[in-house]
């Protein structure tokens, strides 16, 4: 069984406000010394947005600073029959995430000294992926079923050759699959069956062999994602903590299971984050665990088995913002251990 006894250790969605990678790698290996997390730099090009930043590889596609698309020219059919060749021969060395995609990636790759519990990366969902990406700049690719079956096998191989390149820094690796579209499933933004969402969603897990998670920072339907098979749901506990308590049942077989949760209770807005201090989130925090505990869920279970991140990614903050933002999980992370473990 995967070991997700984090006991409330800190760390990141993905997303800062750096764009210099090795700024970035270091602010989050100062604070984040037991899980660190690779530093997203959307600020230091387009090409590090989470749509194109998992794009390469895709039979088609075109990224530029304006949109994401794929594009359907003479000999289309032949990239995607030597896409789904290297596919089925899980040849994962063809489809890299390049530092020109991922400065932050290869920076931490690069840093030595690093002795963490295990450390973290992330890839775009099939789901955000494919509502973003647009078939010749029109309909979303999710809609096309070729298309989004061939997005969810590319993010699979993305994953797996990250999963592939973290281990080198620490055996235990842990992916997430950031899902933010998902916070739309059911609307009339959004129109596709639960079992063509599960499915897309199970084609990028099945590829992960470390411990695996699915984060959401806004309202979903989380029996969805609690009915893959991830090791931990990643959610927004301070703008939604009510969002994941209606699910106890699902929540208890998740934990059952070895399962965790990622609360992400520190805001990534400056103004709430001014208001806050360590203690009034602790207190925040316990108040969106205890629904839990009132349906069968010791807190000492919860407490074992959660991380703690802020509550999505932090590039909307300033660079100080930012540091702050870390400073402030830690602290709270220290506090909830000093006070549960």
């Amino acid at each position: 069984m995967k070991n997700t006894g984090f006991n409330c250790l800190p760390t990141i969605i993905g997303s800062v406000p750096h764009s210099d990678a090795s700024a970035a790698c270091a602010l989050v290996t100062r604070y984040l010394k037991e899980i660190p997390a690779w530093p997203q730099l959307p600020r230091r090009s387009y090409k590090e947005g989470m749509c194109a930043q998992f794009g390469p590889g895709l039979p088609g596609i075109v990224i530029s600073q304006e949109k994401t698309y794929v594009e359907r020219a003479p000999g289309w059919d032949k990239l995607l029959e030597e896409f789904y060749a290297a596919y089925i021969e899980n040849d994962i060395d063809k489809f890299p995430v390049t530092e020109e995609y991922a400065a932050g990636l290869h920076a931490c790759l690069n840093m030595s000294g690093l002795s963490p519990v295990a450390v973290k990366g992330q890839v775009t969902g099939p789901i955000s992926f494919g509502l973003t990406a647009t078939l010749d700049d029109k309909q979303p690719i999710l809609y096309d079923e070729v298309l989004s079956d061939a997005a969810a096998r590319l993010l699979r191989l993305k994953a797996a050759w990250q999963e592939r390149e973290l281990s080198k820094l620490c055996k235990n690796t842990i992916i997430f699959v950031d899902e933010p579209a998902m916070s739309s499933y059911g609307s009339a933004f959004f129109s596709l069956p639960q079992p063509r969402v599960e499915a897309l969603l199970e084609e990028v897990l099945g590829g992960i062999n470390g411990i695996k998670g699915v984060h959401c920072c806004g309202n979903t339907d989380w029996s969805l994602i609690l009915n893959t098979s991830t090791d931990i749901v990643s959610f927004d506990a301070y703008s939604y903590a009510e969002s994941l308590s209606l699910y106890p049942a699902e929540v208890k077989q998740l934990l059952g299971r070895g399962g965790a949760i990622a609360w992400g209770i520190v805001p990534n807005v400056e103004d709430s984050m001014c208001r806050e201090t360590v203690a009034s989130l602790k207190d925040r925090l316990e108040a969106a665990m205890a629904p839990f505990t009132r349906k069968g869920i010791t807190m000492q279970q919860l407490v074992e088995h959660s991380l703690l991140t802020p509550s999505c990614g932090l590039v909307y903050l300033s660079e100080d913002g930012c540091a702050q933002a870390l400073e402030m999980l830690v602290e709270l992370s220290q506090a909830m251990r000093k006070r549960y473990i």
